[in-house]
């Protein structure tokens, strides 16, 4: 009897695994999120993966600083701010053979904060590469506006003009434990001690939006644990001299040029084609940061050319590089794919 009963368990786990509307796309804010489908594939509208319906886990359900990394993806959720009032969501990959000294890639996505995306994007290259990929998303909840984001709070109390197109005032936040810059150390170490890694170090990519708060890490905070810092498409930059007032130069801020290292492992990482011909994403324009050109690749290498110059000016090591992609564009497809072959292949 009870082999019976264990029997008709058994085909009703089955029935309900492979009943219709088991499968659905990742949530991306169509109207195909409604929808349901009988089997795993690619869903026709959006064309992202589907996974199966039980996978997909709503954020109001996961438990702050609660981390249990299984293999494939996932997301967990961590505390964020200076007294943990705030909330980072990270989406993660780890391939199946994923071993203790495997590398870890942090993966900043740009202006949508679309971290799920980014990390899908990486998914084949982690399995190819053996990677664990870790992509925080920095919501507009707890992270408004571009300030909070793309520089990283380092200012508040931003005003902009009629357009909102350039700020006409802010004040400098000079406290470092308030930006970001510290999370990435933190989310390693959290990822680290989860999975019982013995890397000591991880590696960052960042795109357009992620890439300028990535080059601003590598100028305000040169003493993390990242090993390789690739920015990739910024919009715009903080260049490291005294001359330029801040965000855009360094007078104001805490730091002066003299006391910038330039001896991290910072890469401008630019499309060829993320030029004036490009018409994806949206470009500052205001006199001050038009000094730096016109379009990103101009302004990437504007950052990097005159951060070579301050070094030598101030006989320091310089082991910045510049990278151009070619043919790619402001494509964070291309450029993360790029990024995982520049970094590990």
């Amino acid at each position: 009897m009870k082999s019976i009963i264990l029997f008709i368990l058994i085909l009703l786990t089955l029935s309900c695994e492979n009943k219709p509307g088991a499968y659905v796309c990742k949530p991306c804010d169509l109207a195909c999120d409604e929808l349901t489908f009988n089997e795993a594939g690619i869903c026709p509208h959006c064309k992202m993966d589907l996974i199966k319906k039980s996978d997909i886990i709503p954020e109001k359900e996961l438990i702050v600083n609660e981390i249990k990394i299984q293999d494939g993806i996932g997301k967990f959720l961590i505390d964020g701010g200076l007294q943990q009032e705030k909330r980072i969501v990270i989406h993660y990959y780890k391939p199946q053979n994923l071993n203790p000294e495997s590398p870890v890639v942090i993966v900043l996505p740009g202006a949508g904060r679309n971290g799920d995306e980014y990390r899908d994007i990486w998914i084949e290259k982690a399995n190819n590469y053996n990677i664990l990929v870790l992509s925080p998303e920095y919501s507009e909840k707890y992270y408004p506006e571009f300030w909070s984001y793309n520089l990283a709070g380092m200012i508040t109390d931003v005003e902009l003009n009629d357009r909102k197109t350039a700020m006409t005032g802010f004040k400098i936040n000079k406290n470092p434990d308030e930006w970001l810059f510290s999370d990435f150390d933190r989310i390693f170490r959290l990822a680290k001690e989860n999975l019982n890694l013995e890397t000591g170090t991880y590696d960052l990519f960042g795109h357009s939006a992620g890439g300028q708060i990535l080059h601003r890490l590598a100028i305000f905070k040169a003493d993390n644990k990242a090993n390789r810092i690739l920015a990739s498409n910024s919009g715009w930059y903080t260049v490291p001299t005294d001359r330029e007032e801040f965000p855009t130069g360094l007078k104001g801020s805490y730091l002066t040029q003299k006391q910038i290292d330039f001896s991290n492992k910072l890469v401008l990482f630019l499309g060829e084609q993320d030029n004036a011909n490009e018409t994806r994403g949206d470009l500052r324009r205001s006199p001050e940061v038009d000094i730096q050109g016109l379009h990103r690749l101009e302004r990437g290498m504007y950052f990097y050319n005159e951060s070579k110059k301050i070094a030598s000016e101030l006989n320091a090591d310089f082991n910045w590089k510049l990278v151009i992609i070619p043919n790619v564009g402001h494509d964070y497809r291309q450029m993360s794919e790029a990024a995982a072959d520049y970094l590990y292949d």
